[in-house]
């Protein structure tokens, strides 16, 4: 998740926004269910939630978002035009002065849907591209997936939408980013927003898909250069909010205008809503333990100005910080990084072994990480499990810079 997109100009953050931790931009979970069968999916998505808000809550969660500053809704699933009202809660957002943008899987969103929902007032749509096609298929656990998904940014293209592709960035995926790139710009693309895959739901049961924390040593160049050339070609490439930190191309990541990574955004300027009503500060964060409550007892206004989890980023120092990140240089700034990474590989927010800088800090003393899964996550939605992080020499005839 990223709060500085270039698609989304209204979710840029003034001085008084973040003063205030109005809660800008909103990503809404509409339904769980899903049809396709990803296995990095960290919400185990496929089946509806229990008790998702009816279309009359969902309409009166608009409004109280609206009263509290909200500028964007981005929603999500599943795949949310499963919802059989998902028309009309983009109505909704538009009709109450929200910039409504969508995230999809693709898989049979057709050209009379995606007309639809521009017509409704969708103002973008991200496309979820995990690969070139078999991998991408494989990931998806549906066989057509990848050509689906390239036919709905085509769509896009006829349409007049604007189009956006997101990737989940995987061992098997990293060298296949040239590649994908090439793919997305010819069909039309203009926004790639790239994050690292997370130790939650799927994705701990199948953990080979991860990257190791020393990956970044040959990541974080390889998406430094595919930015520039992204650029020379009318694509922008953004980090989501798990990609950094502090390493020699920090500026492109960030733009001039912030120029290095601040810190998780989560319940500062950020809310996720899942299905059932329940709000965090985060769409991705790990409900058991990130959940502030539901909209059917307390209204969002009441949850964001009292609840503990949404207030943990707020005035947030280095207290709760450990590891290497205790003690490195850009601890103020950075406040270890992605809370959702941390916290669902260690089990605990304030030790981000995903970071460039910590990477490259430990190569000059001859030194990587290691994960290791020691616990599988319950088969529940934001389920996490436990991972060993251990630090080791680097193996003769490796490299981490």
């Amino acid at each position: 998740m990223d709060q500085t997109s270039d698609d989304g100009p209204r979710r840029r953050l003034s001085l008084s926004d973040q003063l205030d931790c109005i809660p800008v931009y909103v990503v809404w979970e509409l339904t769980l269910a899903c049809n396709l069968k990803c296995i990095h999916c960290g919400s185990r998505a496929g089946h509806k939630r229990a008790g998702e808000l009816s279309t009359d809550e969902c309409i009166d969660v608009i409004r109280q978002l609206a009263e509290l500053g909200t500028r964007e809704i981005s929603i999500i699933g599943g795949e949310a035009f499963i919802r059989k009202d998902w028309l009309t809660i983009i109505r909704a957002i538009r009709d109450h002065g929200i910039d409504c943008t969508m995230q999809s899987g693709g898989y049979k969103f057709s050209y009379d849907m995606i007309s639809a929902a521009a017509d409704a007032g969708l103002l973008g749509l991200g496309v979820s591209i995990d690969g070139l096609e078999p991998l991408h298929d494989r990931l998806r656990g549906v066989r057509g997936s990848y050509r689906e998904a390239l036919r709905v940014l085509d769509d896009c293209r006829r349409i007049g939408l604007t189009a956006s592709v997101n990737t989940q960035i995987t061992s098997a995926a990293m060298p296949d980013l040239p590649d994908v790139m090439d793919v997305i710009i010819d069909a039309g693309a203009k926004y790639w927003q790239v994050q690292l895959t997370v130790a939650m739901g799927n994705a701990v049961d199948h953990d080979d898909i991860l990257l190791q924390p020393y990956d970044l040593a040959t990541l974080m160049p390889l998406l430094a250069d595919l930015h520039r050339r992204g650029r020379e070609r009318d694509l922008v490439l953004l980090p989501g909010n798990n990609v950094g930190y502090f390493g020699p191309d920090e500026v492109l990541w960030r733009g001039p205008d912030r120029g290095y990574y601040s810190g998780c955004p989560a319940g500062q300027n950020v809310i996720g809503l899942e299905a059932d009503g329940t709000v965090k500060g985060c769409p991705s964060l790990a409900t058991d333990r990130y959940g502030a409550g539901d909209i059917r007892t307390s209204s969002i206004a009441e949850l964001w100005a009292t609840h503990p989890a949404l207030q943990f980023n707020r005035g947030r120092g280095t207290d709760d910080l450990w590891g290497f990140c205790r003690d490195c240089y850009y601890a103020e700034a950075c406040r270890g990084g992605c809370t959702w990474t941390a916290d669902s590989l260690l089990g605990r927010r304030g030790n981000n072994p995903y970071c460039h800088h910590r990477v490259l800090t430990l190569a000059e003393r001859g030194l990587r990480e290691r994960i290791v899964k020691v616990e599988d996550a319950p088969a529940t939605s934001f389920a996490t499990g436990r991972f060993a992080l251990i630090e080791e020499p680097i193996p003769a005839g490796d490299s981490c810079t």
